[in-house]
């Protein structure tokens, strides 16, 4: 079967859990920006948790099915309808051959992920179907989905109606939303003082805020410890020599505006990075709207550690409930 695209929305991609392995050649790991939401999706619709769905940013498509097929949406608060009747969200329902699967308009959140019993089945890019279009892989030949697409669709015999997500397990960010941050290698770069405010200013999301990145406005700039610049790190003491960035590293260009590096980032640069908001955390970043205010938090290791167990521990919880079993590793 296919899946008919009558309208692709604003943004609409293929992504899975991302293609890990290949960051040292500059490839990122990619996949979904909120990873527990995909995960969900797939659980409803009796799919393994890996398998790829679509990832919807504000403004959803219009799909045409040629199939009857269980459906689950996930994520972003974003009310379903199936021939204009309304569905619920973090549910299993299904849609029948000929129905068409809409949405109207954004409620909460920012990206929605919508899987299908069967998962998407387009071929894959270095193991994986998420789409990297700067790169050209995986997706709809290495782009995102675009009105008149017909996808392909795996088959399934493992899927229901009627399942759901109670609402505490439902995880979309607090407001402001709270992103906890481990300091990293440069932070002895900044004066205390410095240190201090970033953590007690509030900022909002700019409008520069995608796959690759998120900005964040209004806390005060950084300043930093003096020091001789080293060969090759420029005049600016936000500058480094180049070196490598790892998944949720906080880059400060010039020391004014911290980007938070998503998904499909690049691995490595000349900015000076304060640390890295931790990864239980990262998915939140994927479901902020710009001008949403954030607070970030300082924490240890052992804090971060903690708060990957939680995230682990509330994605079994939800495959107990279901009555499945878990199919990928965490």
């Amino acid at each position: 079967m296919t899946l008919k695209i009558i309208s692709h929305g604003l943004s609409t991609s293929i992504q899975d859990l991302g293609r890990p392995g290949y960051f040292h050649l500059g490839i990122p790991m990619g996949g979904a920006m909120d990873r527990f939401s995909l995960r969900v999706a797939n659980m409803l619709v009796g799919n393994p948790e890996d398998v790829a769905c679509l990832e919807v940013v504000f403004l959803g498509p219009k799909i045409e099915f040629t199939k009857s097929v269980i459906v689950a949406v996930t994520g972003a608060e974003l009310p379903i309808l199936v021939d204009g009747e309304p569905r619920d969200t973090w549910s299993s329902f299904e849609v029948k051959a000929g129905q068409v699967l809409s949405f109207e308009f954004l409620q909460a959140g920012a990206r929605a992920y919508i899987a299908i019993s069967g998962g998407i089945d387009t071929p894959t890019a270095l193991g994986s179907r998420s789409t990297y279009p700067i790169g050209a892989l995986g997706g709809v030949d290495g782009r995102n989905v675009q009105t008149g697409d017909e996808l392909p669709v795996g088959d399934s015999s493992n899927s229901k109606a009627g399942l759901s997500v109670d609402e505490k397990l439902r995880r979309l960010p607090d407001t402001p939303a709270r992103l906890r941050v481990l300091p990293g290698l440069y932070w002895h770069r900044l004066t205390e003082a410095s240190g201090n405010n970033f953590f007690s200013d509030e900022w909002s999301v700019a409008p520069e805020a995608d796959r690759m990145g998120y900005r964040f406005k209004g806390g005060r700039p950084l300043e930093f410890v003096d020091r001789e610049q080293p060969f090759g790190a420029g005049a600016d003491p936000s500058n480094i020599v180049d070196g490598c960035y790892c998944y949720g590293s906080i880059q400060v260009p010039g020391g004014k505006e911290p980007i938070v590096l998503h998904r499909d980032a690049v691995s490595g640069g000349g900015y000076f990075t304060l640390g890295a908001v931790i990864s239980a955390d990262m998915d939140f970043i994927g479901q902020l709207q710009p001008h949403a205010p954030v607070k970030f938090e300082k924490i240890d290791m052992a804090g971060a550690n903690s708060a990957r167990a939680e995230r682990k521990q509330m994605l079994e919880i939800i495959r107990k409930e279901l009555r499945q079993e878990p199919k990928t590793q965490p």
